[in-house]
């Protein structure tokens, strides 16, 4: 007899319905075809054992199972379950009149129950979008599913749940989420904030003018000074996610398997810190089957590279195109898989090995030409794409000891989304455009105009400060960033000359 269940592939962020056809004859042993990686071809084990422990029977005559299109790889264990319910209706000890009208998937255990899979998100979606009446999956994965409307969830625990489904019409629990609810119910679950640090108030100012514009920053300065714990603050200071943005940020989060069981929705921007052993593969995504990178994860959200000049160079040069393209594409033989990647990226370093360079107590140890051999390790092309430069220095004991807490992280947001709605006003014609750090070379002679005066300005830093050609268009934009948290239309000599201090890395002499 022949039954046809139906299960998904992931494929990116996106997910392909398959078809799995499962045909009892003659004979003996049992085939999975169908391109079935090692974990498919192992459910055979699982299924048996499952099936028998629940008082079931593994049938005893020759099985094909084939899971259709053929073309694409299957992976994972998720397919335990669709295939065990196929088994069970090929052999007629459930009835499958009501198979096709659900997309099922689960890992199955040995004692029959089920557990999580990756993917629930794009699965759930690429359910509805074929018209499927529900999908039935574990009871953990079941709330990221229900966020998809217009289909019916059901979560399970175990196989019998899903037996008396299809034989007694016994319903499994249906999860129904109210996503918006979900969505604005965590949008401000922040764990840190900036009123918990004590000065450093230049180095707010210049974090609050990157999440504005959406610019690219790189912190420099002595162990302790505060790089990593301000770097920590500045997803709670930028725009809160939009309910599409979080939706997308889920699907990534979902197909990489990092959803908290029963958690529905990503609703705050990522925050991404991977260690500088990281490969480039890890850092970008890829694989022999690709997986989604770091960038990837910290789509919509911060990308932090702690220590950056001990990062390989391999693995920071990976990094140039999808900073600029916003997407990272990963071609096979076969096949090609695009991950969307816009973040922004935050970097600090040490000036210097000892880690002392310009500090103002303590002296640097480091031999002649040490300093400017250890700013190397940072090519020109990545710190091009870093539009501020910031020197941090150590917070004084005064500082330190005030009892009064500083600016929270709240106030400073109103500020930013105030500069982010201008800006999406300006770029509304501009598709893909939505911050002043994307802008073209073109825009910046449309929206960055400044007067003789500004000008005489820039060519006088670009002279006395060794400023290089390529600080100009980054000057430019930042400056338009200080102009829109001001409120000004123009850009006048007050924003230039604050843009103009955050290219420290390009001033000649710097590190020599």
């Amino acid at each position: 007899m022949l039954v046809k269940t139906f299960g998904a592939a992931l494929h990116g962020i996106d997910a392909l319905t398959i078809t799995i056809e499962v045909n009892i004859s003659k004979g003996i042993n049992m085939h999975i075809v169908g391109l079935p990686d090692s974990a498919v071809k192992e459910s055979q084990q699982r299924i048996h054992a499952a099936l028998i422990n629940n008082d079931f029977k593994m049938p005893g005559r020759k099985t094909v199972i084939n899971m259709a299109p053929a073309d694409i790889r299957k992976e994972g264990s998720a397919y335990d379950l669709p295939i065990a319910m196929g088994i069970l209706g090929a052999s007629e000890q459930i009835s499958s009149q009501y198979f096709g009208d659900y997309l099922v998937m689960g890992e199955l255990s040995l004692d029959g129950s089920v557990h999580p899979i990756k993917g629930s998100l794009p699965i759930a979606i690429e359910a509805r979008e074929k018209k499927f009446k529900g999908i039935i999956l574990p009871k953990a994965n079941a709330p990221e599913a229900a966020i998809v409307n217009n289909i019916i969830v059901y979560g399970v625990d175990n196989i019998r749940e899903i037996v008396d489904f299809f034989d007694n019409n016994v319903e499994p629990e249906i999860f129904k989420i109210d996503t918006r609810q979900e969505f604005y119910s965590r949008l401000d679950e922040y764990e840190f904030d900036f009123e918990d640090v004590k000065g450093q108030v230049n180095i707010k100012r210049a974090l609050e003018i990157a999440a504005s514009g959406g610019h690219n920053a790189i912190m420099i300065g002595p162990p302790g000074s505060g790089k990593t714990m301000l770097s920590k603050r500045l997803p709670s200071i930028l725009p809160p996610l939009n309910l599409h943005e979080a939706l997308e940020t889920t699907k990534i989060h979902s197909v990489a398997g990092l959803m908290s069981a029963n958690q529905a929705l990503i609703s705050v921007r990522p925050f991404r810190a991977p260690h500088h052993t990281i490969s480039d593969v890890a850092l970008v995504g890829g694989g022999t089957y690709p997986q989604a990178g770091e960038i990837s994860l910290a789509h919509n959200g911060v990308l932090f590279l702690d220590e950056l000049p001990e990062f390989k160079r391999t693995v920071l040069e990976v990094m140039r195109q999808p900073i600029e393209n916003r997407s990272i594409t990963i071609s096979r033989a076969k096949f090609t898989v695009e991950y969307p990647a816009s973040f922004m990226l935050i970097a600090s370093m040490n000036p210097c090995p000892c880690g002392y360079y310009n500090h103002p107590e303590k002296a640097c140890v480091c031999a002649p030409g040490v300093v400017q051999k250890y700013l190397n390790k940072i090519s020109g092309p990545l710190l091009d794409r870093i539009d501020l430069h910031v020197e941090v220095t150590p917070v004084p004991f005064r500082e330190l000891s005030k009892l009064k807490k500083s600016e929270n992280s709240s106030s400073i947001r109103k500020r930013v989304i105030i500069a982010r709605d201008i800006q999406e006003k300006r770029f509304a014609d501009s598709h893909g455009i939505y911050a002043n750090a994307q802008m073209s070379s073109r825009m910046l002679h449309t929206y960055c105009t400044v007067d003789d005066e500004g000008q005489e300005l820039l060519k006088n830093a670009m002279e006395k400060l060794g400023l290089s050609a390529r600080a100009y268009d980054r000057i430019l934009k930042v400056a338009r960033t200080i102009a829109d948290l001001d409120n000004e239309e123009n850009i006048n000599n007050e924003h230039l000359s604050e843009a103009i201090q955050y290219r420290s890395l390009d001033r000649d002499g710097w590190g020599t």
